[in-house]
């Protein structure tokens, strides 16, 4: 009898852990299904949720590089409108200080041209103090303030620094943010350092009426002016260098979160047409559990212990 009574309680044993089990699974399998999620416990898979954690740490990271390439892209831009329109004021200039070296053109043609030239300085000047759209002045290096200021005696100065920040946009690779003041503004004539602002200011000081020689005055700003464009041109074809690897770089970045994206779904997603079959499997297995159960402890033996 005592022989009878074990095999009875470990029956019952077994029978009850086999349908807990079942239960459990079938539970899982409902909730995988309801939530698209294949894992709620790393303890399930712990191989494919080591897998996840990793993922996930990629793919913060990622998104961190692709916002830095994001206003990467927008100050570069931002950077070269502003040189474009500084390169649309020097061949304004250009073209006056022509008008003023010819003969032809007399006095008063040469004072409105110098208040233009004047007036083409003050907006170079606004534009080389241009700011990004968080408030980020473009040529001022990593320097704070104003990429340049303006003397008491009307001369201007940069006041930014040589060093241009970089940005990481992906592993191991950093990119320049632009150039400095000093590299679009500043250039020498002759071996003479001077400036775009100080050729344009020099040459409207000398078209001003009564000052001598105003001919010859225009004539030399040409040399200058002409360093200045070229200066502009190098300097639009460095960051427009720099755009277009920032956008190669982005199209890098979706390739990579797009892979990111499919391994973190292979690995925990819930493959729906799998999970409804185990679904279905593990929910005929728990009926046939249950009815064998009741069959074969209501038998006489059971009933007789």
């Amino acid at each position: 009898m005592s022989f009878v009574s074990n095999a009875t309680g470990a029956f019952y044993e077994r029978s009850l852990i086999q349908m807990s089990d079942l239960r459990d699974s079938l539970e899982r399998l409902q909730t995988q299904i309801a939530t698209g999620v294949r894992l709620s416990r790393g303890s399930e898979d712990p191989a494919a949720a080591s897998r996840l954690r990793t993922l996930a740490r990629t793919e913060r990271l990622s998104e961190v590089q692709e916002d830095n390439a994001d206003k990467l892209a927008r100050d570069l831009d931002e950077a070269g409108d502003e040189a474009q329109g500084v390169a649309n004021l020097l061949a304004r200039a250009r073209e006056l200080a022509i008008q003023a070296a010819n003969d032809t053109t007399g006095e008063s043609g040469r004072a409105a041209i110098a208040e233009e030239i004047a007036l083409l300085e003050e907006e170079l000047f606004d534009r080389a103090n241009a700011q990004t759209l968080t408030g980020e002045p473009l040529f001022a290096g990593t320097a704070a303030g104003p990429a340049f200021v303006r003397e008491a005696d009307g001369s201007v100065t940069y006041n930014g620094n040589s060093e241009i920040p970089t940005v990481p946009v992906a592993p191991g690779t950093e990119l320049e943010r632009g150039v400095t003041g000093a590299q679009l503004f500043q250039f020498d004539v002759g071996g003479t350092p001077t400036s775009a602002f100080a050729v344009l200011s020099t040459l409207s000081a000398a078209l001003q009426p009564g000052v001598a020689d105003p001919t010859a005055a225009a004539q030399a700003a040409l040399e200058g002016i002409d360093a200045a464009i070229d200066t502009t041109t190098r300097n639009q074809t460095v960051l427009g260098t720099r755009l277009a690897w920032v956008g190669v770089i982005q199209d890098d970045q979706l390739d990579r979160s797009l892979t990111v994206a499919e391994q973190q779904s292979d690995l925990g997603d819930t493959d729906l047409s799998d999970a409804i079959v185990r679904l279905q499997q593990t929910q005929v297995a728990l009926e046939a559990s249950q009815a064998s159960f009741t069959r074969v402890s209501n038998l006489t033996l059971f009933n007789a212990l």
